[in-house]
């Protein structure tokens, strides 16, 4: 997205159904439909209307199975960001806002929807972007080992102490404990519980782990000025970055930046597009699988380094309100609810909105990053609407 095009789109309505796993009360695609409905109902908005759709992360309901149920009048658009993991959330933003700038649609539902009833588990879909014969070869087939590995290079090389993570995912548990939405609603994380959980994979113990929810989560994005029209004020899309460095795929295991989120050159565009920095942030939600991707995901967003980050990823920073930079104010995929991470970018419209179960007051932008350390990585940056 280039600076002509900042902030010309908006997410203007925001639904989200979430289920315990294997509990949804309808098949996917039923959720799914209810979760679009309730972004439109939100935005005061006709679903019918609706002629574009996006999605990501090998996501199985293909937009014209969708338009009986919504009305649609004329399906114009629809694509999927490559990539079976949550790298290509931020970027389905992109793909949602340059089809309304181009004119070749003018509403256009960002979603993704899970239910193991009919999907089967998440995992599969991910490790088919991810397995390569010498990592298979090796006995890595889910998502954890993959991730367990990078996090160990992380602590071993560049003596990134493990206290971090749990820093971050008992912040993540703090919000959630006060969202009523959450999972973890009205439960804070015991550290005991914490610290002697089982292993997952080491260095992973089980709430270092997100988790995983049925359910579907869908935004509306309209332009900018049709959307000063609607039920609720626009949150704008100020910029969106995704891709993948040189050397990365499948040779990423030799790699120097192995540790690393993979976000760096995406993040480099993001602040050179928007023109803003990561002292101009005021909210992060970020995709954080495991606990450690997520603290690689801030370090390469540039909000911190391997030598201070020790420093900054404190609980006391990441919380609302109040800390320097609240970060997952709904629980994040760790103590919210996972359903490929669509709860992040609702987050993100609601914290703006002012409708957060964890305000943040006065927040003006707010960083999405996409999932670490997948394939393809992307990040965006929504902000008020400052007319």
């Amino acid at each position: 997205m280039n600076r002509a095009s900042q902030g010309k789109v908006s997410v203007a309505g925001i639904g989200l159904r979430q289920y315990k796993r294997g509990g949804a009360p309808l098949p996917e695609q039923g959720i799914l439909i209810r979760a679009i409905i309730d972004a439109c109902e939100d935005a005061g908005f006709n679903p019918a209307d609706i002629d574009g759709f996006v999605s990501y992360g090998d996501d199985k309901n293909e937009p014209v199975r969708l338009m009986p149920d919504l009305g649609t009048k004329e399906l114009r658009w629809n694509s999927q960001v490559w990539g079976g993991g949550g790298g290509g959330i931020a970027a389905a933003f992109g793909q949602a806002a340059a089809a309304i700038i181009s004119g070749q649609a003018n509403a256009v539902i960002v979603f993704r929807a899970l239910a193991q009833g009919n999907s089967g588990r998440m995992s599969a879909a991910v490790m088919r972007h991810h397995l390569n014969d010498h990592i298979v070869g090796a006995g890595l087939i889910a998502p954890a080992q993959i991730c367990a590995l990078r996090a160990q290079r992380m602590f071993e090389y560049y003596q990134v102490p493990h206290s971090v993570t749990e820093e971050l995912v008992k912040a993540s548990y703090y919000h959630g404990s006060k969202n009523p939405e959450a999972s973890s609603f009205g439960k804070e994380l015991d550290i005991e519980a914490y610290r002697t959980g089982r292993w997952v994979t080491e260095p992973f113990r089980l709430f270092d782990c997100s988790r995983e929810n049925d359910g579907a989560g869908a935004l509306l994005l309209v332009s900018t000025e049709r959307a000063r029209d609607l039920k609720k004020p626009p949150i704008r899309l100020l910029g969106v970055a995704n891709g993948a460095s040189q050397g990365w795929g499948d040779l990423i295991e030799n790699d120097t930046d192995y540790a690393s989120a993979g976000f760096k050159p995406v993040a480099d565009r993001l602040w050179e597009q928007t023109g803003l920095q990561p002292k101009d942030i005021d909210v992060v939600q970020l995709y954080e699988n495991f606990s450690a991707q997520g603290i690689a995901s801030l370090i390469d967003h540039g909000f911190c380094n391997y030598e201070n980050v020790a420093e900054f990823v404190k609980f006391e920073n990441l919380i609302a309100d109040g800390g320097k930079l609240p970060v997952n104010t709904s629980g994040g995929n760790f103590a919210q609810g996972f359903i490929h991470g669509v709860g992040t970018p609702i987050e993100a419209v609601r914290v703006l909105r002012g409708e957060s179960a964890n305000p943040v007051a006065n927040a003006k932008t707010c960083l999405l990053a996409g999932g670490p350390g997948a394939p393809t990585v992307s990040s965006a940056i929504f902000g008020v609407d400052d007319r």
